[in-house]
């Protein structure tokens, strides 16, 4: 029998648990995470009206609940209050990181630490009941945002802004989060980029969805579509510059609400009035000829009471384990961990921290797979090494009390009570007390 423990249990943590266990026989998974809920960020990451894609859950479960695959949440690894990863080694014949990337980018301009800027990091956190995230006070008294980014998660947090009751009552959004953009007066939403459109990472499906929010107008400028030259683009490209043409292109209408997609603008200072942020101060850009922008020496300022930074994620260090900060992920030859440039036997990653926050949520698939697969080629050296019969009772010793699968099933059951309760479906719990408290009650 070889023991592996896997640290994540999002899409990374969950397909390197099925890959071990579909390709060889012998092999026992135990999945451990910080928080007592599974699935990372397709629990925690992706929008709540986004169903489709949260239903990714019951393919995550089914791995979740194989028979040589065992959830342990609560389970902290590395730093002052979590087993170190020195221990961790010792209980399994080998351990898969699969910690994703939990930082957000800055823009690293004046302004960015007024009240009222935010990372869309924690805007998300906040409205998908992560325990970790703090209140959203800063919608109070809110008309228009800057959303600086044009990728799919600025397109996510720019359609929750303007989202309506009816639209966000039916999804497992926490009462609270639905009760503040509820009472917020958000009318004008601005999605900005600082290249062209052809440079934006939203995929062409959330950008026409954006199209769909009711009482919506989706507003794009065609001078800022001009500099698109349509022979050099490819099909994905081809297809989101299309979309945006047609927005620019239809005649104004009067809808409650507006979404303003800009681009060639740089933001170069946030503004402030009264202690907290007053808008934006962007540098018009141009094309350099060689994919970037370059500066224009003119400016442009957008008004807004709040501002959301999504410009991408950054893998964190995890104490014990080395770590790139230029890329911000683990030094690894495919997926086997490299301290001082030598492969460290019994050490793995998967996901984000293994090749930075990039692709989709399949891209996980073959990144687990070929981690998968070096570690069942060092196998048999690995099941040499003496460990615990069950790493559980170890765990135990040490203080740690793991929610176990039925805790996290406990969780799920009191989200449906507490949903029937305010006349909703499913409402998730936002706060650790709630959370352990369900799982407790198992």
């Amino acid at each position: 029998m070889l023991r592996v423990a896997v640290v994540g249990s999002g899409p990374s943590g969950c397909y390197t648990a099925q890959s071990l266990v579909q390709q060889d026989p012998g092999v026992h998974v135990d999945v451990l995470d910080r928080l007592p809920c599974p699935y990372g960020l397709v629990r925690y990451g992706v929008a709540p009206d986004h169903e489709k894609i949260k239903s990714l859950q019951g393919n995550l479960r089914g791995v979740l609940e194989h028979e040589r695959v065992r959830f342990l949440g609560g389970v902290r690894v590395g730093g002052p209050d979590g087993l170190p990863v020195e221990r961790l080694r010792q209980l399994y014949h080998a351990v898969v990181y699969c910690v994703g990337a939990a930082a957000d980018r800055r823009l690293g301009i004046p302004g960015e630490e007024l009240p009222g800027s935010w990372s869309a990091t924690d805007f998300v956190a906040w409205y998908s009941a992560h325990p970790d995230a703090v209140d959203a006070g800063c919608l109070h008294g809110v008309h228009s945002a800057v959303v600086i980014g044009v990728g799919n998660v600025a397109v996510d947090v720019a359609r929750m802004l303007v989202r309506s009751a009816p639209e966000l009552q039916p999804t497992d959004i926490p009462q609270a989060a639905l009760d503040t953009l509820i009472a917020s007066g958000i009318t004008d939403v601005h999605m900005v980029g600082r290249r062209g459109p052809a440079q934006a990472r939203f995929t062409t499906k959330e950008l026409r969805e954006l199209g769909t929010v009711p009482d919506t107008e989706v507003i794009v400028q065609e001078a800022e579509l001009a500099a698109t030259a349509p022979d050099a683009l490819t099909a994905v490209q081809r297809r989101n510059v299309e979309v945006l043409r047609g927005w620019a292109a239809a005649p104004p209408r009067q809808a409650a609400r507006r979404i303003r997609l800009r681009f060639f603008l740089r933001p170069v200072e946030l503004l402030e009035r009264d202690g907290r942020v007053a808008g934006v101060r962007f540098e018009r850009t141009a094309p350099d000829g060689n994919g970037g922008v370059t500066g224009t020496g003119r400016y442009e300022e957008v008004p807004a009471q709040l501002v959301l930074r999504s410009v991408g994620y950054r893998g964190v260090p995890l104490e014990g384990l080395p770590f790139d900060t230029a890329s911000g992920t683990v030094p690894h030859h495919e997926g086997r961990v490299l301290r001082d440039g030598v492969v460290s036997p019994g050490e793995y990653v998967a996901g984000w921290i293994k090749r930075g926050p990039t692709g989709v949520i399949g891209t996980n698939r073959p990144c687990a797979k070929e981690t998968a697969v070096s570690l069942l080629a060092d196998a048999p050296a690995l099941a040499a090494a003496q460990v615990p019969e069950d790493p559980l009772t170890a765990l135990r010793a040490a203080g740690v009390e793991p929610v176990p699968w039925h805790g996290w099933l406990a969780i799920e059951r009191a989200e449906a009570a507490l949903g029937a309760q305010l006349g909703r479906s499913v409402v998730k719990l936002a706060d650790w007390d709630a959370l352990l408290g369900a799982a407790r009650s198992a």
